[in-house]
């Protein structure tokens, strides 16, 4: 059974930087493909990003459109953590923020399930303008 805890959420001006974590623990970390959604007021959840677990070579992370080339996914196997990065946040990247795990998935899969393994409770995000 994987736990997921996020955080590094808050206010934060457009523009700026904000750097969420996620920590994970009772399971094998790396065994596990990553990923960070959202879920805007109103809106359904969506995919932000993902990254293979670390048993798989080839296939970089997954961006949505909306946030590539803003925010970077990232992870440390040796923390259990899974990093999103977020440069440039506008107000529309309001939401809260989810990480999700699965086992030994790629990025591009867990882009594609409609359900996933193991959840956090979120963070939010408030992006002011």
């Amino acid at each position: 059974q994987v736990q997921l805890v996020e955080s590094g959420g808050g206010l934060v001006q457009a523009g700026g930087s904000l750097r969420l974590s996620c920590a994970a623990s009772g399971g094998t970390f790396s065994s596990h493909g990553m990923g960070w959604f959202r879920q805007a007021r109103g809106k359904e959840r969506e995919i932000v990003a993902a990254i293979s677990w670390s048993g798989w070579i080839g296939i970089g992370p997954y961006y949505a459109d909306s946030v590539k080339d803003r925010f970077t996914i990232s992870r440390d196997n040796a923390k259990n953590t899974v990093y999103l990065q977020m440069r440039g946040p506008k107000p529309a990247d309001t939401a809260v923020y989810y990480c999700a795990a699965d086992l030994s998935t790629t990025s591009r899969r867990m882009a594609a399930l409609h359900s996933h393994g193991y959840w956090g409770r979120g963070t939010p995000v408030t992006v002011s303008s």
